[in-house]
């Protein structure tokens, strides 16, 4: 669905950020609303999605249970 957001957990990435979340949440909002930047009146809302997005998966990564080499979860 969308290239550019990458693999957060391991083995494909060792560390991961906040922004890193951030980034991957925001292009997922921009790829489903199809708004790069949303008008004033929808910028709450969009906003909004992504931090409840990036929270999520923080709390996914958190809670995965990595097992095994590349591609085992």
């Amino acid at each position: 669905m969308c290239r550019s957001i990458k693999t957060l957990r391991p083995p494909y990435a060792d560390t991961v950020t906040d922004d890193d979340m951030r980034a991957a949440a925001l292009q997922y909002v921009r790829k489903i609303s199809g708004f790069r930047h949303p008008a004033p009146h929808n910028a709450e809302a969009f906003d909004k999605a992504v931090a409840e997005i990036a929270a999520s998966t923080q709390e996914l990564l958190d809670s995965l249970v990595v097992r095994g080499g590349k591609g085992a979860a």
